[in-house]
This record gives C-alpha cells, sequence and structure tokens, in this order.
C-alpha cells in the first residue's frame, strides 16, 4: 500500500516537472500546468491514478491549510481587523448578487426552484481561494486594494460552508432543527475567538521563544507546523473548515516577532503540497465528457464568468471601492470555487442534482478555474484603459474615486526604510558595526536569530528583528531590496555563504561585505559576489604587527601610516588573487586598475585650517598629491565640484591618491588653527 502510494506521489511529480517545464517556455502559469497533469494522469485520461489516491486527496488538503496559513502570517490582526466591512458588507452582497443573477438563469433554463437556489447560493457563489491567493501571492499583489478585498470576500466564503451544509437539507425537504444549529454555532464561534485570543497572548509566544533559544532550524520548523496543524484540527473538529483555522493560526503568529521566521520556514512546504492540490482537481475533470459537450461548457463557462465578474463588480462598487479596484476584484473572483465539488457532492446526494448536472458543474469549476490566471494577468490593462477614459467625465470621475470619494493607489506603499544599511548577527561585530552606524547617523536594521538577544535589544529601542538570514523572506522583511549594505558579522561559514547567495539573488546592486575566518573562504565568497571580505586571520596578523611595533616604540603616527598601506595593499592583493585564481576578470575599479591608488572620504573639522577656503586656494593636488572627487554637505551630494568651491565645517569630501598622501592630508583636515 505505501509502496504504491509513494509511486502515486512519484509519477505526480515526474509529469508536473515534464508540463510545467513545457508550460515555462510559453509562459502558461504553473497553476494550468498542475491542472493539466492532473487531467493526464488522472482516471479519465491516462488512468495512472485510478481510485485510491488517498495521499494525493491527503495533499492536497494540506496544500489550502498551508496556503492559507502563509495568508494569515502575511496578515495581521489589525489588517484583518480593517477587513471586516469587505468580509461582511462584501461577502453578504457578492453572495446575494451571485444568487440573484444565476437563480434567473437558472429557472430560465427549466431547473426548480430548490435546484436554481442550491446552484446559485451553494456552489456558484463561492470562488477558488487557492487559485486567486496563489495568482495574486506570484504577482507579489495579495495586498494591494482589490488583493485584500478579494480576500476579504474570500474569507466569507470558507466561513459560509458550515451554514450551507445545514441548509441543504432543508431546499431538499427534509426538517432541521435550525434553533439548535445556530445556538452550536454561536457556541464555537465563541470558543474559537477565546482560543485563538489566548494562543496569541500566551501560547504561540511562550512556545517560539524558548524553541528559538535552542536555535534548531528544524525545531522551529516542526512547532510552526504543530501550531498550523492544530488550528486547522481544531476548526475542523467543531464543523468548520481545515484552511480556516490554519489562516486564523497564520494571523495569531503574524503578531508576533517570529512571523517571518515562520513564513521562511513553511513557503518550501506550502508550494510543495499546493502542487498537489491543482493535480487533484484536476484528476475530477471527465475529459471524454468535456470533450462530448464543449458547445454547452464552454457557453456555460463564460456565462459564469461574465455573471459573476458582474456580481463581484456590483459588490465592490456597493462597498466604496474605486473603480479600478471594482473591475481586477469583480474578475478576480469570477470562476467557480473548491469548495463547491463539496457541495455538489452534498446536492447529488441529496437529489438538488442530477448526475449530469453534477458532471457539467464538475467540468464547468475546473475550466473557470483554469482561465483564472490568464483572467487576472490580462485585466490590468483594460481596467486601466476603463479608468483613463471614465475620469474624462464628471460622473465617471466619481465611479474613478468610488462611493467613499478617495482614490485608492494601487501600487505598494514606499517602504519604512530605503538605502540602509541591514547588520546580519549581533555578536561582536554586528555591535561595533551598529554603534558606528548610530554615529554616523546611518539608518539600520538588525537581523538575529537568537531570541533572548532580540528581546533584550529591543527593549533599549533597537531597530533589530528576528530570523534567520539565510532566508529570503527574513532579509526582504528587513528591506534588502532598497538596502545600500549587508554587513554579514557571524562566524557560520556555510550560513555567510548562504545569506551573500541570497542577498545578491534578491537585490544584485546591493554591497554585501562579509566577515570570513580565514583566507580559504574567500575564494568561494568572492565567486558568489561578496563585495567586500573582511578575514579574521588577516586583521589578526594586523594587530599582532601594531603591537609588536609598539614594542619597539615606534612612533604612532608611523604605526598608522604602515597599518593603512597594510590593510590598503593587503586586501587589495588578496581580492586580486581570488579573482586571478577563478581566470576571469570581474571588471575594471579604482583600486585594481590603477595600483597604488585608493579612495578615502574625510570629514572638514570644526576650525580646520581647510574651513572656509576653496578648493582653488588649497591646491590640493599640487601641494600634497590627492584629487577631491565630491563631497556631500548634509543629505545634498555635490559631484565635481569647481574651484570656487567653499568648504564648510562637516563636509564629507571623497579623495582619490596614494595611501601615504591621503594618510598625510588627513591631519589637515582634522587639525585647529594654531
Amino acid at each position: 500500500m505505501v509502496a504504491s502510494l509513494l509511486a502515486h506521489v512519484d509519477l505526480i511529480l515526474g509529469f508536473s516537472i515534464l508540463i510545467l517545464t513545457i508550460f515555462y517556455r510559453f509562459e502558461f502559469p504553473p497553476v494550468l500546468g498542475f491542472l493539466v497533469t492532473g487531467v493526464l494522469i488522472g482516471p479519465y485520461g491516462l488512468g495512472i491514478i485510478n481510485g485510491g489516491h488517498e495521499l494525493v486527496d491527503l495533499n492536497s488538503e494540506l496544500g489550502m491549510i498551508f496556503l492559507l496559513f502563509t495568508i494569515g502570517v502575511d496578515l495581521s490582526l489589525g489588517e484583518l481587523w480593517k477587513m471586516k466591512k469587505d468580509a461582511i458588507m462584501g461577502g453578504t452582497l457578492h453572495l446575494l448578487f451571485t444568487t440573484i443573477l444565476v437563480f434567473i438563469v437558472c429557472s430560465a433554463l427549466g431547473f426548480s426552484p430548490a435546484t436554481s437556489i442550491f446552484i446559485g447560493c451553494m456552489l456558484l457563489s463561492h470562488s477558488s481561494t487557492a487559485v486567486v491567493l496563489k495568482v495574486l501571492q506570484d504577482r507579489n499583489e495579495v495586498f494591494t486594494p482589490h488583493g485584500k478585498t478579494s480576500l476579504a470576500i474570500l474569507i466569507f466564503q470558507d466561513l459560509t460552508i458550515v451554514p450551507m451544509v445545514l441548509m441543504t437539507p432543508m431546499l431538499a425537504g427534509n426538517s432541521v432543527s435550525f434553533d439548535g444549529a445556530l445556538s452550536g454555532m454561536l457556541l464555537k464561534g465563541s470558543l474559537i475567538i477565546l482560543v485563538f485570543i489566548l494562543s496569541a497572548k500566551l501560547v504561540v509566544p511562550w512556545i517560539f521563544y524558548y524553541v528559538g533559544k535552542t536555535g534548531s532550524k528544524q525545531l522551529f520548523l516542526v512547532s510552526v507546523i504543530f501550531i498550523c496543524l492544530s488550528a486547522a484540527v481544531f476548526t475542523s473538529s467543531i464543523g468548520l473548515s481545515l484552511a480556516l483555522g490554519a489562516f486564523l493560526a497564520g494571523t495569531v503568529i503574524s503578531g508576533s516577532s517570529y512571523n517571518h521566521q515562520a513564513m521562511g520556514n513553511i513557503l518550501p512546504i506550502k508550494d510543495m503540497f499546493m502542487s498537489f492540490f491543482f493535480v487533484s482537481v484536476g484528476t475530477l475533470l471527465d475529459v471524454n465528457y468535456l470533450l462530448d459537450n464543449i458547445p454547452m461548457l464552454s457557453l456555460a463557462t463564460i456565462c459564469i464568468l461574465i455573471l459573476k465578474s458582474i456580481a463581484g463588480m456590483i459588490t465592490t462598487s456597493l462597498t466604496g471601492h474605486p473603480l479600478r479596484t471594482t473591475i481586477l476584484t469583480g474578475l478576480a473572483l469570477s470562476q467557480i470555487g473548491e469548495l463547491a465539488f463539496v457541495l455538489s457532492s452534498l446536492g447529488l446526494a441529496y437529489s438538488l442534482l442530477t448526475e449530469e448536472t453534477y458532471q457539467a458543474i464538475l467540468a464547468v469549476s475546473i475550466l473557470t478555474m483554469a482561465v483564472t490566471p490568464f483572467l487576472i494577468n490580462a485585466s490590468y490593462k483594460p481596467a486601466d484603459f476603463i479608468v483613463k477614459k471614465a475620469s474624462n467625465t464628471a460622473f465617471g470621475m466619481k465611479l474613478v474615486r468610488g462611493l467613499s470619494g478617495t482614490l485608492e493607489e494601487e501600487k505598494h506603499a514606499e517602504p519604512e526604510i530605503k538605502d540602509h544599511l541591514i547588520v546580519v548577527g549581533f555578536g561582536f561585530t554586528g555591535k561595533t558595526v551598529s554603534r558606528a552606524a548610530k554615529t554616523a547617523g546611518i539608518p539600520h536594521v538588525i537581523v538575529e536569530s537568537d531570541p533572548e538577544i532580540v528581546k533584550q535589544e529591543k527593549e533599549k529601542g533597537e531597530k533589530i528583528k528576528y530570523g534567520d538570514a539565510t532566508l529570503g523572506v527574513v532579509l526582504e522583511n528587513a528591506g534588502l531590496k532598497y538596502a545600500r549594505v549587508i554587513v554579514i558579522g557571524i562566524s557560520d561559514s556555510a550560513a555567510t555563504r548562504k545569506i551573500v547567495e541570497k542577498a545578491k539573488e534578491l537585490n544584485p546592486n546591493v554591497c554585501v561585505i562579509a566577515k570570513v575566518r580565514d583566507l580559504q573562504e574567500m575564494k568561494s565568497l568572492n565567486a558568489l559576489g561578496a563585495d567586500e571580505i573582511i578575514p579574521e586571520e588577516y586583521e589578526t596578523s594586523v594587530e599582532i604587527f601594531v603591537r609588536m611595533l609598539e614594542k619597539y616604540l615606534v612612533p604612532q603616527e608611523d604605526i598608522d601610516k604602515l597599518v593603512n598601506d597594510v590593510r590598503a595593499n593587503g586586501y587589495r592583493m588578496m581580492r586580486k588573487l581570488s579573482v586571478d585564481s577563478k581566470g576571469i576578470d570581474s571588471g575594471f575599479s579604482i583600486k585594481e586598475g590603477l595600483p597604488g591608488v585608493d579612495i578615502q572620504v574625510l570629514k572638514v573639522g570644526t576650525g580646520s585650517i581647510f574651513e572656509g577656503k576653496t578648493l582653488a586656494d588649497l591646491e590640493l593636488r599640487k601641494k600634497h598629491g590627492v584629487t577631491i572627487l565630491s563631497i556631500r554637505r548634509g543629505s545634498e551630494m555635490v559631484y565635481t565640484p569647481y574651484g570656487d568651491f567653499l568648504l564648510k565645517a562637516k563636509d564629507a569630501c571623497v579623495l582619490l591618491g596614494k595611501p601615504e598622501n591621503l594618510f598625510d592630508v588627513r591631519e589637515f583636515f582634522e587639525s585647529v588653527r594654531g
């Protein structure tokens, strides 16, 4: 049995690789590739998976669980509360309008009133949480106005599964004790709220704090999965969906300082199980039935997409959103969701659906899911075109702004911090760099994997985040895409290599400065794209060199000059050797292309002999052998300053010259007039 199930999984993965590779070449969405894989290997295709694929069904459920969990982790409880209007009012209106429109069409086609209500209210009113959120996640648009509106309505739809299951027997003419069911639902709702509030305040922070102190990545991952599945099992045990529990667990974790670490751990697992979910959906499609009824099913698919888009647009407009959000949300919610598979089986059992109608709904549901990625991706240009045309008239401008009267921006908000420094690790190196950054007024963020250090430093007001910097999500949370420099000050060489690789992958323009233990590690870090590599061995030897000179009573001025020259030439030599050992040249640089030339930044001291003089007066090139390339005054940068530029105190001058000349001229920047 186990071997058979593993064989099914192996076949799914093999066919997925083949089909997704083909789809990638034609730039088709991955979701469609997984659906096609399911159709191909399912009982109506090649018949490779033909019944008894319990593991596939389990994995598809896990895919939904982990998808909603990651959405919850990204969504704070505060954000969730802000969405209450869209969730309650928007979800209710969407359900109402969809039911009315579909009821009219179904009645015209000859369906009974009970069946028409069941199809409209129970089946077609639901949209696909998995497909919509997956596409929006891939586009990084879950938290845009249209993304949040879609998410709120999808959450409401998932919550309606319980009352809809209770109403199905009533539509079929069976009696149900609705009073008892209603009181039970209120009791369950209160229990859920109590449990998740206690978890958010006490249980989850306690678990992650002590698990984080162990430093074990495996234990942290197990803890994340445990919390996710425990919440899913809890909500399922009281009659709600597994995915709802996972979503609520994610929102609980989102309020803690461990949210991005949890996200980084769970993402690969989520992607794995989501692939099984879409494959399992594809196995349900009867290809022969589809081929025999292509005209009817195609027409039904188009009609449903249009009807649900109209319902979604009316709903979003009435909740006060502007025209662009209205259009994008309506099109995003136009498909039939996965909950329809559950409810349609129930409708078949209660004779509300015939076998043929059941097959038609399954086929159309899968077709609408398959079309959704294309529809969402293609909706932006038409939406922008309509908004542009509508804004030319007074009435159209009202639609563009929405009933709220304010125009929402569909762009992401400006980052809280940019052009900043990221410090990885808060040991001796991290503390030293952070202290220097504070002194220089450089904005910086610290990433540390020890929860005790994070807790202590946060209490001191330090901008520090918990997480393992080898995870891309953690680096993104630290604002890597907008950072200028990242300093890696940890002693783990393997982790340092991973961080360098991930940092350059996420932001190729960021300057990576890494500390290494010995010279042998420089080659691999250089190959991964590290810009500056500081070996501890070399710094130790320099410090020994300094102490030795002091014992021989060498003047401190001469020692500083020698150390400056040793560091400049030593690092240059090591970088050159590293490049030569690879047999490639990474391009021209001032330090490597002009031997013996260095760049330094010197600040004009208050009361120095350079203060209040022009560059022409100083004759720096003639008297001192150095050239000023540019000058920073406050936040303003002056490039290629002219000779009449007047120097002021605190001006930061970028100088080019030989190391010894730069060392000599430094005293004139710092000295005070006698």
